[in-house]
């Protein structure tokens, strides 16, 4: 089988993880992977050299932008067209809302057999404008048009698109975003990484610490946490905000950092290597993803299977990984008072951090192994070719 992936960009993300390793996963199984995407540009890092070393051919399509700009989304969809034509995939197989909506449209026009397409997240959200929330959805109902299966990497991607009128149910099914647990698996099992960690970082031992891996967005949250500083060091003066990651937002939660007179509290790693993740998420504490968009975000994953109990609010597919009561605790969207409540009882409550974070690693070494990702989506693949014979 001949599979092309189509995504807009190879930052450090992850839907380009779960792209990449999908990729890997199916050279591995003896299939042909062409690897498709635009140029990597910006601060959050980038995963060319793990594409390359997932044995997949790569192919660079220059005109592919992540904003909406027709003349190059044309060109784009022109040069897809070509791609397409000489490979003659048996599976085009995108990711990504751009990538998703121009590359669909040129499979679907050089009739390759099975047109899939991958929800890592929501195009739309709530803090878009009504002409911008809506273009999306009209783009995203003409998309699902010209695809044969759509996947949701949580219900919620699948149920809110639907809500749209975005596709028909029969062809929806969930597929979650697997990952390679074993390193952070390794870490919650090295119980020197934290004391280390800390000590490489220059935070006391007995601090509390709140952390966050996210490239450094205004929908991810890290302003939220910010706001809420203040507040939280009144209750636990030594908590140290640990914020993983790299962005366009940098200078400005540094600016805020320096206003509040915080610049001891809050650390910034900057861009660092996926195998240094585990570490420093066994540093925190508590994971807190305040995110107001997300399809299944990885680091909350990812800090499930290190050991750390989790806070995010309730937008997009957070509430599959967060399982209030459970692993950890559910916020309302944008209620940092309700975020700064339950910061203050996580810390505050050792035995139940302990007891979140046993439910959360056991359930997700149970959901998000890569191998459960790969072998349903070879599934999904062979249907769709099996039905169009």
């Amino acid at each position: 089988m001949h599979i092309l992936h189509i995504i807009t960009r190879l930052i450090l993300g992850g839907a380009q993880q779960n792209t990449v390793l999908c990729c890997k996963a199916q050279v591995a199984a003896g299939h042909r992977v062409t690897l498709a995407y635009g140029p990597i540009y910006g601060p959050e890092g980038s995963l060319l050299e793990e594409a390359k070393a997932s044995g997949a051919e790569l192919r660079e399509i220059k005109w592919m932008r992540r904003a909406v700009l027709p003349v190059h989304d044309w060109l784009c969809g022109r040069a897809l067209r070509k791609l397409i034509r000489e490979l003659k995939p048996d599976v085009v197989h995108t990711h990504s809302s751009k990538a998703g909506i121009v590359g669909r449209g040129a499979a679907w026009k050089e009739r390759v057999p099975a047109v899939v397409h991958t929800i890592h997240g929501l195009p739309f959200h709530e803090r878009q404008s009504r002409l911008v929330n809506a273009i999306y959805t009209k783009a995203e109902r003409w998309a699902a048009k010209r695809c044969h299966k759509l996947i949701g990497v949580t219900q919620a991607m699948c149920d809110e698109f639907l809500s749209r009128r975005i596709g028909k149910p029969a062809q929806y099914t969930v597929i979650p975003s697997g990952m390679d647990i074993a390193p952070f698996a390794a870490a919650a099992d090295d119980p020197s990484l934290r004391q280390k960690t800390r000590e490489e970082l220059g935070i006391p031992q007995d601090a509390p610490v709140v952390g966050i891996v996210a490239r450094l967005d205004k929908n991810k949250g890290q302003k939220d946490l910010l706001d809420i500083l203040p507040g939280l060091r009144r209750t636990h003066p030594n908590l140290r905000l640990l914020f993983v990651g790299e962005g366009w937002l940098r200078a400005t939660l540094e600016e805020l950092v320096d206003l509040e007179g915080a610049t001891d509290a809050v650390i910034f790693t900057g861009l660092v290597p996926p195998a240094r993740v585990p570490s420093l998420i066994a540093a925190m504490d508590v994971h807190a993803l305040p995110s107001y968009q997300e399809g299944q975000p990885r680091a909350l994953v990812q800090a499930l299977l290190t050991g750390v109990p989790v806070i995010g609010y309730d937008a997009g597919g957070i509430r599959d990984g967060c399982r209030a009561g459970k692993s950890g605790i559910l916020v309302p969207l944008g209620d940092r008072t309700k975020l700064a409540e339950a910061i203050r009882t996580l810390l505050d409550n050792v035995a139940m951090r302990h007891r979140f974070a046993a439910f959360g690693r056991a359930f997700a070494k149970e959901h998000y192994d890569a191998r459960i990702m790969v072998e349903p989506l070879q599934r999904v693949y062979e249907d769709v070719l099996s039905a169009r014979r």
